[in-house]
């Protein structure tokens, strides 16, 4: 499900690196632990289900280390808080 392919092209003097990841596996996942109401205790509830290849853009777009995202709650709250990735969450409630 989680499998991210990465493929390389030469451009001359420069080699580029393209990373994809079809997503669509893990939004139907989420789409069904939502659906039976599979979110966890009130304790720990699963939130989402973040495709690695989102990580990796959000990490991109901010110039943040991976490390700086896993230690800085506020990265993984906007994630969860995007409603443009909705899709992918499992619990719907606020972060």
């Amino acid at each position: 499900m989680d499998l991210v392919t990465t493929g390389l092209v030469s451009d001359g003097a420069d080699l580029i690196e393209r990373r994809s990841q079809d997503v669509e596996p893990i939004l139907e996942y989420a789409k069904r632990m939502r659906n039976q109401g599979d979110v966890g205790s009130s304790e720990m509830r699963h939130a989402a289900k973040i495709p690695k290849a989102v990580i990796e853009n959000y990490i991109n777009r901010t110039g943040i280390t991976f490390h700086e995202f896993m230690v800085d709650d506020k990265h993984i709250r906007a994630m969860l808080n995007d409603p443009d990735l909705s899709g992918f969450r499992i619990w719907k409630g606020r972060v």
